[in-house]
């Protein structure tokens, strides 16, 4: 398995699917199954169970999960590549911008 490029609290675009062209945040990452969720993007509805947390149940809108080769980091509103680099300073491996060159925070 390879090292995923992108991280949670990241900005990407929807490349494929019925959500494309929508950008969201990262909420969290299945590295198993290379899945990710993205904030307002694929919209599921799930029945739920009466709980604590929701004492009617019902029917509960949420973030279904996209495979993470349907997404691409968006750095200054465009959407770029990301590689991965030896930083010469401090000798850390740091992402950048394939596009810009620079170093992604």
């Amino acid at each position: 398995m390879s090292k995923l490029k992108l991280k949670k609290g990241d900005l990407v675009k929807v490349l494929a699917g019925d959500s494309r062209g929508q950008e969201g945040k990262i909420l969290s990452i299945n590295t198993k199954k290379s899945r990710v969720v993205v904030e307002g993007v694929n919209k599921i509805k799930k029945h739920a169970k009466a709980s604590a947390k929701n004492p009617n149940g019902g029917i509960v809108e949420m973030e279904g999960s996209v495979h993470i080769s349907n997404l691409m980091f968006v750095e200054g509103g465009t959407a770029t590549r990301i590689g991965r680099r030896k930083d010469e300073k401090t000798g850390k491996i740091e992402r950048y911008s394939k596009k810009s060159k620079e170093a992604i925070k």
